[in-house]
Parts: structure tokens; C-alpha cells; sequence
């Protein structure tokens, strides 16, 4: 190992600065990171110690420090020694890559640091590779590790932090939540905490119970910094104190977290889950604003992207997965009306009753389409719309048919078993056989039905993973997860312009490992419309507006104003229109039509926009919801005026106080129940909504 002398390394990128410190003995440490100059005082001499870029955990080392249940302390993380850093520029940006040994096991370690071009973020994660000679167990590696959060500023980490995280839940999604440390039980107390406040996630449902991010706002310092982990399974991250600073670590599977273990044999290497890291100067909207542009800047070129066209579903408060050729045909004329471009065909067409538990041959039921399913499809591309189907390629029921041509090799096991969650079995993409059935399905649904649109589901978690040809339950599920985004990529590379949703019970998988190559995300199987406009609302924090698909189911018995809250939910995202359209009155279903009219106006508008939220991020007890996308000198404001007695709200819009303005009611033109004036001095948007449980679209245009 070559011995390097006592050195400085400085990066500075797109306003990102990154700063290490190289010990005579060769220990790294970093001491900086953020978009605010470091200052070196800010850091005692005795506390640099704790300043680790990288934590690993090997079986059979020891711990330092009194460290809990954290990750932190690890060995042969505290012995790494550096052995060089370079620098390259590739198409992305510029990557800094820090390269550390452990010259007892011979373990190799290259922390990787991707800026983005004109982007405040970066990707950081960590590669092993074992240049020893003795077998190596892994049981935790950070994919970003970073100490003194909260040394910018002179008040305590108390007074000053807060955590910014989304809870999680079926029909419940993107459930915002602010708190100071102290309120999530972190009080600075002492220099070293044993307490954490940490999340994991455990299972092929990446965001069960939270997203896979996070925000850590400095109020006095007026900085944000947010975190974001790419990965489609299990993942972790803690917030701690060591030596008097709070610390960040985060990581994919751990083996205490989630039962994942690696064995590294001579010669091999092992890759971390990557997480995307960023600074801001300002707090929750600007961050989310630039993590918006980091989203956009990752995710796979597609044209749906660009586009948004309008999709039509027949599932949510409609055919409730019951399609046949009779129920079909007048849904497929209403939407094709009202301006839909794309109609999925939902769950269910694959098997006249109950179908549930047997899923996994994909062919079209006889009994639900006697004229064979063909011709429904073409009877929806011949309404000039593109034809889809909705699949759960991941699964296959406990009484498929297709259990007769596969064994043991397909499936999650779990103690000689196979994994069985709510009447499936989980199949396993590191299977050739899996993947050349998958195949087979998706060949013969393009390019036999001529399908252009999949939605695809997903809704059973693999929990732990599997012990079929792993090291550990842990590494069965992780190495699935890179197989299954391995085959999509083929799918997408085979048929670039076949859309497909990612959907998974509604938001239980909304990660960017999916959503960099998903350019449309389901974010919530929510079947009362009121529900749903906090999900609509919060949603553009977890994702870019334009992924994020809105169910706008009007109902049968409902009136004019329920249609209009269920468009205005929909309209500053991706519209996913429902709903038995061709049994709505005719003035009902001209509210659809002129809603979907405006959306084709303004979505243009939608694909490059920012959010902001002029109320702050929406609660469950609130009684007015607000979101709102900015585009140069235009703002778009939809507004809910849920179960509340006021009849006014007053809605501030970020850079506008002091600005001359045109405020506009978008939809529903014409009709009475809500308006808004503009107060130029204050910058607040004035809007009054007549009823409870009603909604607008407001358009506020600079001067």
C-alpha cells in the first residue's frame, strides 16, 4: 500500500462543496459537505476522529466507541487507510473517486462521489473489492457517511434541525411529517448517542412504511440537506451523535436490519445501493425543487414524459377488475370523448371468475371476451386511443396453471419453503427461466395484442428474500432486485416506446431505482376522491409531477362539484381518468371533457414545472389543501376547501409579494362557487370556494 503524506483534498462542484482531511497515518476523514464554505473551527481537533467517509463491517471484527444498534464504529472501517483520489469527468460531471485499504484483511474500498452538471446533488456510493487472501463476511457498508449536520450556525442541533420525513401506507401515501430531534426522542445530551433516529425498510416494497429520503433543514443556518436512496428493496439510514456532532449514515441492506449478509471470496467485488445526496441554500420547497430537476435529469429519456397523455383505467370505482367485451365498449367510447389517449384494461382479463390466486399464464379469458380480447384491444386503437393491460409479472398464483412447467428454481424459499404471501409465490429474476418466461408474456402482449401501455402491478412484499443460491435471505432479495431493474432495462431497450406504469398496491414501491427508468407512477389505490387530494397534493415532494398518476374517478351517484374535485385532484399531474363515464349526465361528463381540455393546455407547463404548497405540506386534519407548479412567470394553484367552515383562504406564493399579477379561475370556467382576487403588496392569492368538499384550478401570470 503506498504511504501518502498529510494532505487537504477540496472539491468544489455546482455550488457543492466537499472537504477531506488525509492524516499522516493515512486515516481519512471528512470533514465537510454542503453548499456553504467550510469553517474550519467549527471542528475540535479531538472530535475529527469521528469524521468517517466510510463505515464497513466485517464478521468476526470488533466494535469501537459505544455504539448501540448503530452502524457506526465499525472495523475494518476505522483502520481504512488511503491510498489515492482521483478525479474524471464523464458525461454526467465531474466523479471524485476516493480510493482506502485495510492492510490487515487486504478489503480495497472505492467511495464514489457523481456531481450532476448544474445540479446540487450528487450520487455517492460504496465498492468493496477483496484483494486479500481469506474468505470475507460483509455485514454493513454506507453508501454515504457524513458527520457534523448541524456545525453550520451557532445554536444547538435542538433548537435548530429539523427532520422533514414521509410516512408511508396503502391508501395513505406521501403522509408528510416536520420534527425537531428532540420530539423524535434525539435530544443532545451527550457527545455520543446509543439512540437513533433511523429508518429502515425490509422487503421488495421499497417504500412500505416510508419513502426511501429524507430532509434535514438547519434553520439558522438556512440550509437543507436531503438525501435519497435508489434502491427497489431494503434499505436503512440513521441519524446520531458521535463525538459532539450529529451524523448521517445510509446504506442498502445491513445484516442486523434486514438479514442480508455477503460472502467476498478473493478477487471479488461488491457494489452498495446508490443514494443521491444534495445542499440547498433555503428549506423543504427548495430542496424538494432541486431534487425535482435531479429527478428529471436521471430518469430514462422517454417520450411519455414529454407528452403526458391522458390514461384511461377501468378499475378504480368502476369495472373493479370485472372487464368483458360488453362492460368495455361503452367506457372505450366515453373515454375516447371526453379526450382520453390511452385505455387500460385493469386486472381480471385473464380469468372468468375468481382469479386472484391463479395468475401467472397471462392468456386472455374466452368466457369474459368470446371475440377474443384482440378484438377489444383493436376497438380501442381504432377509437384512436393506445391499447393496454394491466400485469403482476413478479407473481404467480398458488393454483396457476403455469406451476406445472415450473419448480423450486422459480421461487422466493425460505427454510426448504416456498415463500407464499397473500396466495402467490414470488418469483426470482435471478432465474434464466423466470426471465425467459417474462419474456414471453411481454413479446406476446406487444407484439401479438399490440399493446402500447402495462400497467404493472405488484402486490405482495418478498420480505426477508430468499435462501435459493444466496449468501444470506438478505443477498437472495438484494441480488433479485438488481435482476428484476436488469430485465426492465431490456424491456425497455427491446420496446422503447411501450409504456409502463409502475404500480405496486398504489405507492408501496415509489423509489427512484424504479422511477429512473418508470416514466409513470401509480401513487395510491385511495377510493374516496376527498382522501386523495392530500396524496395529490404531497405527492410532487416523492416525485416529479409528471410520474405522478392521479386517479379521477367521477362517480354514478355523485354531482357536479364531486366531479370537479375529483378532475381538479388529477390536474397538475398525470391524469389516470376512471370512473363509469358513459353513465354520467351529460353536463357531468362535460365537466370531464373541458377538465381534460385545460389539461392538454397547461401540460406542457406541467413537465418542467417546480412545486410549491402556499398552505404547507397537507395534513390529514387540515381543512383547506393547497399545491401549486411554478413555471417561469406563471403558477398553476389547485385548491381544496375540504371540512372547513371558512369559506376564504389566503394562499402567500413564494416570489410574488411586491408583483403586479393576473389571477384567473382555469376549472371549471364559467361557473359560480369560487374566484380569487390577487393582493400584489403581500403576495397572497385570495380564493374563495362557496361549499365544503369542493376544489379549483387557479392561473396567476406575472404582469
Amino acid at each position: 500500500m503506498t504511504q501518502n503524506p498529510k494532505q487537504r483534498i477540496d472539491i468544489f462542484e455546482n455550488g457543492l462543496s466537499l472537504v477531506f482531511d488525509v492524516t499522516e497515518e493515512g486515516d481519512v476523514r471528512l470533514l465537510h459537505g454542503g453548499c456553504l464554505p467550510f469553517e474550519e473551527d467549527r471542528i475540535e481537533e479531538k472530535a475529527r476522529q469521528g469524521f468517517r467517509v466510510l463505515e464497513v463491517q466485517l464478521s468476526g471484527e470488533d466494535r469501537g466507541e459505544y455504539h448501540g444498534r448503530s452502524h457506526r464504529a465499525s472495523y475494518p472501517g476505522l483502520r481504512m487507510k488511503y491510498v489515492r483520489h482521483y478525479e474524471e469527468r464523464n458525461a454526467t460531471g465531474l466523479r471524485v473517486v476516493l480510493e482506502m485499504e485495510d492492510p490487515a484483511t487486504g478489503l480495497a474500498t472505492s467511495s464514489f462521489f457523481q456531481f450532476h452538471d448544474g445540479l446540487a446533488v450528487l450520487k455517492s456510493w460504496t465498492e468493496l473489492h477483496h484483494r486479500g487472501t481469506e474468505e470475507l463476511g460483509v455485514e454493513y457498508v454506507s453508501s454515504f457517511s457524513l458527520n457534523g449536520l448541524a456545525k453550520d450556525g451557532a445554536g444547538d442541533q435542538d433548537d435548530k434541525m429539523k427532520l422533514h420525513l414521509a410516512h408511508n401506507g396503502w391508501q395513505s401515501e406521501v403522509q408528510w411529517r416536520s420534527n425537531t430531534l428532540p420530539e423524535l426522542g434525539l435530544s443532545h445530551m451527550t457527545d455520543r448517542s446509543s439512540k437513533r433516529v433511523s429508518l429502515s425498510n425490509t422487503g421488495s416494497w421499497a417504500a412500505a412504511e416510508h419513502l426511501p429520503m429524507g430532509l434535514l433543514e438547519n434553520a439558522e443556518a438556512g440550509t437543507t440537506l436531503f438525501w435519497q436512496i435508489e434502491h427497489n428493496g431494503s434499505w436503512h439510514w440513521e441519524l446520531l451523535n458521535q463525538f459532539d456532532h450529529l451524523s448521517l449514515l445510509v446504506s442498502g441492506p445491513s445484516e442486523h436490519d434486514h438479514g442480508w449478509w455477503k460472502k467476498l471470496l478473493p478477487g471479488e467485488t461488491f457494489a452498495s445501493v446508490p443514494v443521491a445526496v444534495g445542499w440547498v441554500r433555503g428549506g423543504f420547497e427548495e430542496a424538494i425543487g432541486e431534487l425535482t430537476r435531479y429527478r428529471r435529469a436521471v430518469r430514462r429519456p422517454n417520450a411519455d414524459n414529454e407528452h403526458l397523455r391522458i390514461i384511461f383505467n377501468d378499475y378504480m370505482n368502476c369495472l373493479w377488475g370485472n372487464p368483458t367485451t360488453q362492460n368495455l365498449l361503452p367506457l372505450i367510447d366515453a373515454a375516447a370523448d371526453v379526450g382520453c389517449e390511452y385505455f387500460c384494461i385493469d386486472c381480471g382479463w385473464y380469468s372468468p371468475g375468481v382469479w386472484w390466486d391463479g395468475v401467472g399464464e397471462w392468456l386472455p379469458s374466452e368466457e369474459r371476451f368470446p371475440e377474443g380480447i384482440k378484438y377489444v384491444l383493436d376497438y380501442i386503437r381504432g377509437k384512436g386511443m393506445v391499447p393496454g393491460l394491466w400485469l403482476e409479472i413478479e407473481v404467480m398464483g398458488i393454483h396457476s396453471p403455469k406451476l406445472a412447467e415450473a419448480d423450486d428454481s422459480w421461487f422466493f424459499m425460505r427454510h426448504g419453503k416456498r415463500v407464499k404471501d397473500r396466495s402467490r409465490y414470488h418469483l426470482d429474476f435471478r432465474n434464466p427461466a423466470v426471465v425467459a418466461h417474462a419474456d414471453e408474456v411481454l413479446r406476446r402482449l406487444v407484439e401479438e395484442y399490440g399493446v402500447g401501455y402495462i400497467k404493472m402491478d405488484y402486490n405482495i412484499n418478498a420480505g426477508l428474500g430468499t435462501e435459493l443460491d444466496s449468501d444470506s435471505l438478505g443477498d437472495g432479495l438484494l441480488e433479485h432486485n438488481r435482476a428484476y431493474l436488469a430485465w426492465i432495462d431490456r424491456i425497455f431497450a427491446t420496446y422503447p416506446e411501450l409504456v409502463i406504469e409502475n404500480c405496486s398496491s398504489g405507492g408501496m414501491r415509489m423509489d427512484y431505482a424504479m422511477l429512473s427508468r418508470h416514466s409513470i407512477q401509480s401513487t395510491s389505490d385511495q377510493e374516496n376522491y376527498v382522501n386523495y387530494a392530500q396524496i395529490a397534493a404531497s405527492s410532487p415532494a416523492a416525485l416529479t409531477p409528471e410520474q405522478s398518476a392521479i386517479w379521477s374517478y367521477p362517480l354514478r351517484e355523485g354531482d357536479d362539484e364531486e366531479v370537479v374535485f375529483n378532475m381538479v385532484n388529477a390536474l397538475l399531474l398525470r391524469v389516470h381518468q376512471s370512473g363509469h363515464l358513459a353513465e354520467l349526465s351529460p353536463p357531468r361528463r362535460e365537466l370531464v371533457r373541458e377538465a381534460l381540455t385545460v389539461y392538454k393546455a397547461i401540460r406542457g407547463d406541467i413537465r418542467e414545472g417546480l412545486p410549491f404548497w402556499p398552505l404547507g405540506l397537507p395534513k390529514v386534519e387540515d381543512g383547506w389543501v393547497s399545491f401549486g407548479l411554478r413555471r417561469g412567470g406563471r403558477r398553476y394553484v389547485a385548491v381544496w376547501r375540504l371540512d372547513d367552515a371558512a369559506s376564504e383562504a389566503s394562499l402567500p406564493l413564494p416570489g410574488m409579494a411586491g408583483k403586479a399579477a393576473d389571477c384567473r379561475l382555469l376549472y371549471p370556467q364559467g361557473r359560480s362557487g369560487g374566484g380569487c382576487d390577487w393582493n400584489a403588496e403581500a403576495g397572497v392569492l385570495k380564493v374563495r370556494l362557496e361549499r365544503e368538499r369542493t376544489a379549483r384550478l387557479f392561473e396567476v401570470t406575472e404582469l
